[in-house]
């Protein structure tokens, strides 16, 4: 088996996952998945599609990820490897769909306005 690439975004994080034959290794920026996300909850956000489909100790995944916090790189990573998995396999593309990892989420931050305090607060009105 050939070398599968899939990229993934969230917020303005990229995540560019290489998937290869292996042992279940992940590794995102030349680090392991339990040093890069120390907390339990972002590595299970990360290994969603792979214990959906219980192949989670079948592949080898060397992540590059950029930009973003901690939580919008893990949901990047996240679609990241569900779409790499549908270049493997496309009947599981159903299977992953209907759990939403498949889902572009585009919410970005909104960019701050001239004049006001934030992107939609406004200062306070004074009548007098």
């Amino acid at each position: 088996m050939e070398i599968i690439n899939a990229i993934g975004r969230r917020k303005s994080a990229v995540a560019r996952v290489y998937l290869t034959e292996g042992t279940g290794k992940i590794t995102i920026n030349k680090v392991e998945l339990s040093k890069y996300f120390p907390s339990a909850i972002l590595q299970y956000v990360v290994k969603q599609p792979l214990e959906l489909l219980e192949v989670a100790e079948k592949y080898d995944i060397k992540a590059n990820l950029d930009g973003g916090g901690f939580t919008g790189q893990s949901q990047a990573l996240r679609l990241a490897i569900a779409r790499a998995l549908v270049k493997i396999d496309a009947e599981d593309k159903k299977a992953l769909k209907d759990k939403g990892f498949l889902t572009r989420d585009a919410r970005k931050v909104e960019r701050k306005k001239p004049g006001r305090p934030k992107a939609r607060r406004r200062f306070q009105f004074s009548k007098r």
